[in-house]
């Protein structure tokens, strides 16, 4: 039982507790560590870096080497750090200690080890002449003086501004700072001055020289080496640290040093030998580098040898493996700690509280790492510290014990307001209130408290369990908690619903690809609660919104899943999830998908024959349909795409996985594939197999379409069409052409060793024209000769014609157009069919075999692209297959002018009503052009915009050369109007127009561009005056309606024409379009 004024005590620790900011005792965030401060005049301040956290904030003190510090004029605080001023190496050096105290407790730091880093100044005492003979050894002490940190040796001889170089006869120590010469020259005469920098503060002394003088009295006489600098006998060495081994000879001569490892193990490549081989140096040392190491010394008089061991340490920093944590424990309460550290050596532990040694009791024990307290009470809060250490350092490790006292607290831990359960379901009431100590729970129902019952159990933690709820067990629950401090207590509510029940679960179901299904979901519930339907495919959540395959359907008491056209994919196990605010429940179901089978797998090829090939193959995935038959695909560099093959047997069932491919051709590179096929449909091709070659064989196939006939008088052509190259069965192919003459016994043959050949041709003079030979072509390669084609009859060549065409007549069209016309010769004089005639046409003084050629099959030839004005010879022969006959005597022609290059100027025209009046220019041709006869105008209506069979530009037809016509036309109608000069058979050049709307200048009806044909068709040749034949009638001559300068119908003719030799200058049109 507490006394009274210990329970204010309590409660008045629980207040501070209930503080806003949580208060704490302190933590260090810096501590100092071990280091070395150069000492010099420059720097008379030296900062030892300490901060801890903590609420209040702590305040600090410090010691040095166990006593506490007194801040006077060379210490003072900064915040936690200590300042140390115009600081002595040997007052101020030690080990330091920072202390960070609060209302909560106390710790101390890791002590950290100061030094601080200086060099003294040599004595001035003059040294002492050292007297040598030469080839002697000599050794001249450097005696440093009073320093601390690391210092670095030099010599300077006779006061040179460059350190003396070491070579294989100098050697300065880094240990001593010695200077040794192995053997003594002449010019080693003089005065040495050992030189020491501290590499800390930059500090350089230099030494009273020592003298060195040669003595005359005699020279030394040779002597083997001895080894005055040696590493230690054995050397302990931590992985990672760098080593340096020192080792220098004297001797006459001047000995050779080499280093080595006593086990014959080469030097490892990272280790480093300076110049003079007097140092060894390993960095980064490993465990693997260990052992013993030699280094000889020698010269022609003999040798030395100094050992020494190198022994890795395998030192392991210490390190927290489990750590403290702060404790909030109740009063009575047992406390346990543990904190583990690891390192070599073993650490042993210590502990702390509020800074100083823990003292033990009865309640209180320490195992090494593990501290227990029992029954604890207020006095034991504090800050308390694990300390491990060993002989390389010490760790610490801190933690705050709060000891709480307090009545019972729902405050952060309330009973839950409202419980919804369904009936049958369990119910836990958790009771958890804050209270120190621990508090004693009860619960009551309304006014009465709850008994441990079949239903009911109320746990040791205070927790209320209610299993197979009914309605009668809904109502206010209160948890009543109790401890000496107080008495406090929290209600809830529970409330029971009907639950919720799967009535049409989704069921198993099988579904083949492409198909759609429903699976049911619906539920049975409470009526105050509303359902949430979730559904699961292979245990994740599907998520409707990124699939298209899924949906949702149903109404508030279902959430039916649809998957539409299902695919492999969605095999598998479907779960359905209903939630409510009380519970949750949920059905599965299966979903078999069937569908084409998989690719079949590792598809081998096996004996191979010049047209089989033996296959093998596994099976792939059935997709839930047994496959029913295989079916194999081949393909080669000659088929379009796969093609089924034919096997043995004939259709591979589904349980075998071999088959003989047969039919193939001979010599080609084939692929397979193999396709199964179930009840469902057609699978994947398996992969193509590795391309393989069937063996070679006889060609099996002839020549086909073997034909001939044409060539040259004295020829024998053979025709065939070529054997494609997957059926020439193997290499070395070619062909036999043999052929006899009809009614012979005696076969001539010939071997043509190309593949590609298709055409022979035997050539002997002797052979009639159109001489009838039988022909038979066969094939061979590397294997043997395969079968020939049937015979066949060929012609040979026949004779070229043998006389000219006769009446060959020409008459100029135009400036660039000859229309030329001849007899066709008789049949009596070619030995074969006239295929056509070849017309040679030349201008003069041009060579005949410079001539250009038109062929033609007719007896008429239109020669177009000529020039104007110039005498053009013309010849005909006749040509048959065995070539061209002589040609036709030369008959001339000249071309005519060309037509006039300048167009009618200043047009001018007028509208009125329907009519339109026409003036313009006459145009005089020049030199070089033929007269003008007369003008062509077009009159193109730009609001027609869709050609029909009627002409959407009309051609107004040739005007005589008077400058005024006129038509009627509509006035609201926009003409295009073009009035180019014309001649006999041409057209000038169009005047420029006024064109509207952007249409272009029309044609004219006529094409405006081709020669008219003749009144006879232009098919036989017109007569001439000396040869009973009758020229061709003119273009007006009856063919076509002649045209006046006025139209009174609808549909005016396509061109005008007037006769007379002084036609008016003026156009005009009436009537309508």
């Amino acid at each position: 039982m507490l006394l009274p004024w210990e329970l204010l005590i309590l409660l008045s620790l629980k207040d501070c507790l209930a503080e806003r900011n949580t208060r704490h005792g302190p933590v260090f965030s810096q501590e100092p560590s071990d280091s070395i401060f150069p000492l010099s005049f420059e720097d008379n301040k030296v900062f030892i870096n300490c901060k801890a956290n903590g609420n209040p904030a702590p305040y600090y003190k410090w010691k040095v080497d166990g006593r506490d510090i007194d801040m006077d004029l060379n210490y003072n605080l900064v915040e936690g750090n200590l300042l140390i001023n115009n600081p002595h190496a040997t007052h101020h050096g030690g080990v330091y200690q920072c202390i960070a105290t609060n209302t909560f407790g106390t710790i101390v730091s890791r002590e950290a080890k100061v030094q601080f880093a200086y060099l003294q100044n040599f004595s001035r005492k003059p040294r002492n002449t050292v007297s040598v003979r030469e080839g002697q050894a000599v050794v001249l002490l450097c005696g440093p003086p009073p320093h601390n940190g690391e210092i670095k040796y030099s010599w300077v001889f006779n006061g040179r501004p460059s350190f003396l170089l070491q070579d294989t006869r100098r050697f300065v120590s880094q240990r001593t700072g010695n200077l040794y010469i192995a053997k003594v020259e002449a010019s080693d005469v003089g005065n040495y001055t050992c030189v020491v920098r501290n590499m800390m503060t930059n500090a350089t002394v230099y030494s009273s020289p020592t003298p060195v003088e040669l003595r005359r009295d005699a020279v030394m006489a040779e002597y083997e080496p001895k080894i005055e600098v040696q590493f230690p006998e054995s050397l302990h060495v931590t992985k990672g640290s760098s080593v340096k081994l020192e080792c220098f000879a004297l001797g006459n001569p001047v000995p050779a040093i080499t280093w080595r490892r006593t086990d014959g193990n080469p030097l490892p490549g990272k280790m480093k030998i300076n110049h003079s081989n007097g140092v060894l140096e390993i960095p980064y040392f490993r465990p693997e580098d260990a052992g013993a190491y030699e280094c000889v010394a020698e010269n022609s008089r003999g040798k030395n040898i100094a050992k020494g061991q190198l022994i890795f340490q395998n030192v392991e920093h210490l390190h927290w493996v489990q750590t403290l944590k702060d404790a909030h424990m109740a009063i009575e309460a047992n406390l346990q700690w543990e904190c583990r550290a690891s390192g070599k050596p073993k650490p042993v532990y210590r502990w702390l509280k509020n800074g100083e040694p823990l003292v033990l009791e009865d309640r209180i024990l320490v195992e090494g790492g593990r501290l227990a307290v029992s029954r604890i009470n207020l006095l034991d809060s504090g800050m308390y510290q694990c300390l491990a250490e060993n002989e390389h350092g010490a760790i610490y490790a801190s933690a705050e014990l709060k000891v709480v006292a307090s009545a019972p607290d729902f405050s952060k831990s309330l009973v839950k307001k409202s419980m919804l359960i369904q009936r049958g379901g369990e119910v836990i009431m958790e009771c958890r209130p804050h209270a120190s100590p621990k508090a004693s729970i009860s619960w009551r129902r309304g006014g009465e408290f709850l008994k441990d019952s079949k239903r009911r159990t109320i746990m040791e933690d205070g927790t209320l369990r209610i299993t197979n709820i009914s309605k009668s067990d809904g109502g206010r629950y209160t948890c009543v908690a109790r401890n000496p401090f107080g008495t406090s207590s929290s209600t809830g509510t529970l409330v029971v619903k009907e639950p919720t029940k799967i009535t049409v679960p989704p069921l198993s179901v099988d579904a083949t690809v492409g198909q759609s299904i429903v699976l049911p979901c619906e539920v049975s519930r409470d009526s105050s609660l509303d359902p949430t339907f979730k559904w699961f495919f292979n245990g994740k959540l599907i998520d409707f919104n990124k699939q298209d395959h899924f949906e949702m359907i149903g109404g508030e008491s279902a959430g039916d899943l649809m998957v539409r056209n299902i695919q492999l994919k969605h095999s598998g196990k479907y779960v359905c999830m209903v939630h409510t605010v009380v519970d949750s429940v949920s059905a599965a179901a299966h979903l078999i998908v069937r569908g084409p089978p998989g690719a079949p797998e590792g598809l081998m090829v096996g004996e191979i024959t010049d047209s089989s090939a033996q296959l093998s193959w596994g099976s792939g995935p059935d997709n839930h349909s047994p496959v029913t038959t295989y079916t194999i695909q081949a393909r080669t560099p000659f088929s379009i795409g796969w093609q089924a093959v034919r096997t043995v047997p004939d259709s591979v069932p589904g349980q075998m996985f071999h088959a003989t491919v047969i039919d193939l051709n001979p010599w080609v590179d084939y692929e397979f594939r193999v396709v199964a096929i179930n009840n469902v449909g057609v699978g994947e091709p398996s992969m193509q197999s590795k391309q393989i070659r069937t063996k070679a064989a006889v060609p099996e196939v002839a020549p086909g379409n073997v034909s001939g006939g044409g060539g040259s008088r004295g020829e024998l052509v053979i025709q065939w069409e070529p054997i494609p190259e997957e059926l020439q069965n193997g290499e070395e192919f070619g062909y036999i052409v043999a052929f006899r003459s009809l009614g012979t016994t005696t076969w001539k043959q010939t071997v043509l060793a190309s593949p590609d050949a298709s055409r022979y041709t035997f050539r002997n003079d002797s052979i009639p024209p159109l001489s009838q030979f039988e022909v038979k072509v066969g094939v061979y390669n590397n294997k043997g000769e395969g079968p020939s084609s049937h015979v066949v009859v060929v012609y040979s060549a026949e004779e070229e014609p043998s006389v000219a065409p006769s009446r060959v007549w020409a008459r100029t069209l135009s400036a660039s157009e000859i229309e030329v016309y001849w007899e066709p010769i008789p049949q009596t004089a070619s030995s074969g069919n006239i295929i056509g005639y070849e017309v040679l046409c030349w201008e003069e003084g041009v060579q005949e075999s410079d001539a250009e050629m038109v062929k033609v099959t007719d007896t008429v030839a239109l020669l177009s692209g000529l020039m104007g004005s110039r005498l053009y010879l013309i010849s005909v022969r006749a040509q048959n297959s065995a070539g061209a006959g002589p040609s036709s005597p030369a008959v001339n022609v000249t071309t005519k002018k060309p037509p006039p290059s300048q167009p009618p100027g200043n047009i001018e025209w007028n509208l009125t009503n329907s009519k339109i009046f026409l003036k313009w220019e006459h145009v005089k041709a020049m030199g070089n052009e033929s007269e003008v006869t007369g003008y062509k105008m077009w009159l193109s209506d730009v609001k027609l915009q869709i050609q029909t069979s009627a002409f959407t530009e009309r051609h107004m037809g040739a005007i005589p050369t008077s400058t005024k016509h006129h038509k009627g036309t509509p006035a609201s109608t926009e003409r295009h109007r073009e009035t180019p000069a014309s001649t006999e058979r041409h057209k000038g050049t169009p005047a420029s127009t006024e064109p509207h709307r952007g249409h272009q200048p029309p044609q004219s009806a006529t094409g405006g561009h081709q020669p008219p044909q003749s009144a006879t068709g232009g098919h036989q040749p017109p007569q001439s005056a000396t040869g009973g034949h009758q020229p061709p009638q003119s273009a007006t001559g009856g063919h076509q309606p002649p045209l006046s300068a006025t139209w009174g119908g609808r549909q005016p003719p396509l061109s005008a024409t007037w006769g007379g030799r002084q036609p008016p200058l003026s156009a005009t049109w009436r009537g309508r379009q």
